[in-house]
């Protein structure tokens, strides 16, 4: 069990879960459940990533670009609902949820991952949202590099 307690000299702040480990594993399952029983919110980061994707679709760019374009990035309008168990994703005040998952959507997100712009973009958007709330996020690098000060950090593996 952890001690989320703090000291009267220590500030407030909220507690964060994360969930790491490669595709295919349960990360999203296991956070989604973990969310639900803890009454913690949900940060979805693979959907964030697969927002990202559309706006940079509609703006024109090939997921094989080596770099996006500083106007691209200044125009993205994200903004993210969290809940218990779930989230829900805007693009311009457009609820995109089951756009996202399109596979067009996710293999461009996974090539838009990769991309130093996006990550620094979205990394802003990941701790300002999470840090408000106690929150169990899951994705790739959370406890390394979104969250690295994460009250609880869970690496997950699974056997084919």
């Amino acid at each position: 069990m952890v001690n989320c307690a703090k000291s009267e000299d220590e500030p407030s702040r909220s507690v964060i879960i994360t969930l790491d480990g490669p595709a295919g594993v349960g990360k999203t399952t296991a956070a989604r459940g973990l969310s639900d029983k803890l009454r913690f919110l949900f940060l979805d980061t693979g959907a964030l990533y697969r927002a990202v994707a559309v706006h940079l679709l509609r703006c024109g760019i090939s997921p094989n670009t080596q770099t996006v374009p500083p106007t691209a990035i200044d125009s993205l309008d994200l903004r993210v609902d969290m809940g218990i168990g779930a989230m829900r994703v805007y693009l311009n005040d457009e609820e995109i949820g089951p756009l996202i998952r399109a596979e067009e959507i996710s293999a461009a997100a996974s090539k838009f991952s990769a991309l130093k712009e996006v990550r620094e973009a979205l990394l802003a958007i990941q701790r300002t949202t999470a840090d408000q709330h106690n929150t169990v996020a899951e994705g790739r690098d959370m406890g390394t590099v979104v969250f690295p000060y994460a009250d609880v950090k869970f690496f997950l593996t699974a056997d084919l």
